[in-house]
């Protein structure tokens, strides 16, 4: 098999909750288990952080990982989902995993995969859990997929556990409820091993407390304490909370790394250049302005759209994709009015019909028309404004995926 076969066999040999969404979801750590036995506990050889929440894990690990390059440590970082390559997700000091160690990987365990019906979410885990340990890095970042507790990546033991926020997201798996959710998330929280909780709410922090009193592990408020304001090199509002939780996660990180404050504050700036995260309130072009947020569901958006409001345009262009399980009634009442909207579906198979989205948009007076992609919606958004106005492209992951 070629490096594209061995990927579209990835990608296609069970469903994965990216494309399909339900269908691809596990409710135990049974394979997970299985696979790590298999590759011998690569996990175990390597120190870790975790990171968990509704938003903000991807900006949280990447930003951890960046104080970690600063202070010259070997840093593997484990994050999902990749924008434009499948590669993105495990990276070393920036570098993505190579091509020849995806293939070869896939290659030397495909018929154990085949044979415990493993999913793309496991496989992946287990991929980078491996060249993390091949690689000999001194710390890995590992950012849960989804939940916490029976996430694949749950097998560890790291130094710290991080939990970012807590958000009505993925309902239909982890519940219905900020305290469902919570307990969900909390599930990452290990006995004896400290805990950071970036944002609480008064129906989180209890669950927080409660499972963390159960596990002997001291929690850590975030948003409770003061800290250095540093700039960071990701632009968006939301930043601001997650850079307390990095500052408060090195705070109480008890290990022989030797971080230092200019560690921490080079790392918060230097995010994007040591990781190369996207997608995170991005800047992609001026004249007219045109920014991309990964942003998705009520909790990331409200914060994305108030940020927009104090953008200053002419005519404000939105372009606009979700999937088809997303809650539009959450969403929707989020977006602003007074703009024009260029509705699309993202290429994904969970994309949701442009039509119904416009239809629905309707409802709460969000005014536009549809376009056959992302491309052409944004072409199109492009060719209808003038240097004095604005472009957003959002709600999906994917639709940022498409443009950046």
């Amino acid at each position: 098999m070629t490096y594209k076969e061995t990927l579209n066999w990835l990608f296609n040999q069970l469903p994965m909750f990216q494309n399909v969404g339900a269908s691809a979801y596990k409710k135990d750590l049974t394979n997970t288990l299985l696979l790590v036995e298999h590759l011998k506990h690569p996990e175990k050889n390597f120190k870790t952080i975790h990171v968990a929440g509704t938003n903000g894990k991807g900006s949280t690990s990447s930003m951890i990982a960046s104080v970690f390059m600063e202070a010259g440590y070997k840093v593997g970082l484990y994050t999902s989902p990749h924008l434009k390559d499948f590669r993105e997700r495990i990276t070393i000091n920036g570098k993505k995993i190579s091509k020849n160690y995806v293939h070869q990987f896939v290659l030397n365990h495909k018929s154990f995969f085949e044979n415990t019906q493993l999913s793309f979410f496991e496989m992946t885990v287990g991929l980078a859990f491996e060249y993390f340990s091949d690689k000999k890095v001194d710390i890995a970042i590992i950012e849960v997929g989804m939940g916490g507790r029976l996430d694949s990546t749950n097998i560890i033991t790291p130094l710290v556990s991080v939990i970012t926020n807590i958000g009505k997201d993925h309902t239909q798996f982890l519940g219905d409820t900020l305290e469902k959710i919570a307990f969900e998330k909390a599930g990452i929280i290990k006995s004896n091993i400290p805990v950071i909780i970036g944002e609480y709410t008064s129906e989180t922090k209890p669950v927080f407390l409660e499972i963390a009193k159960q596990n002997h592990s001291n929690i850590h408020f975030a948003q409770d304490e003061i800290h250095p304001d540093y700039v960071c090199g990701l632009l968006g509002d939301y930043q601001k909370k997650n850079k307390k939780t990095v500052i408060e996660t090195f705070r109480n990180l008890n290990s022989d790394f030797i971080i230092t404050e200019e560690n921490i504050k080079n790392g918060i700036l230097n995010v994007v250049k040591n990781t190369n995260l996207q997608g995170r309130w991005q800047i992609l072009q001026k004249n007219p302005k045109a920014i991309c947020d990964t942003a998705h569901n009520a909790h990331g958006l409200q914060i994305v759209m108030n940020q927009l409001k104090k953008e200053k345009f002419n005519h404000l262009h939105i372009v606009l994709g979700v999937v088809n399980d997303k809650d539009l009634d959450s969403i929707l009442p989020l977006f602003p009015k007074n703009a024009i909207y260029y509705f699309c579906k993202p290429k994904v198979q969970r994309g949701l019909d442009a039509k119904i989205l416009q239809e629905k948009a309707k409802v709460y007076h969000l005014i536009g028309n549809t376009y056959n992609s992302v491309s052409i919606a944004y072409k199109k958004a492009k060719a209808n404004s003038n240097s004095e106005d604005l472009i957003y492209i959002g709600g999906s992951t994917f639709v940022v995926a498409e443009i950046i």
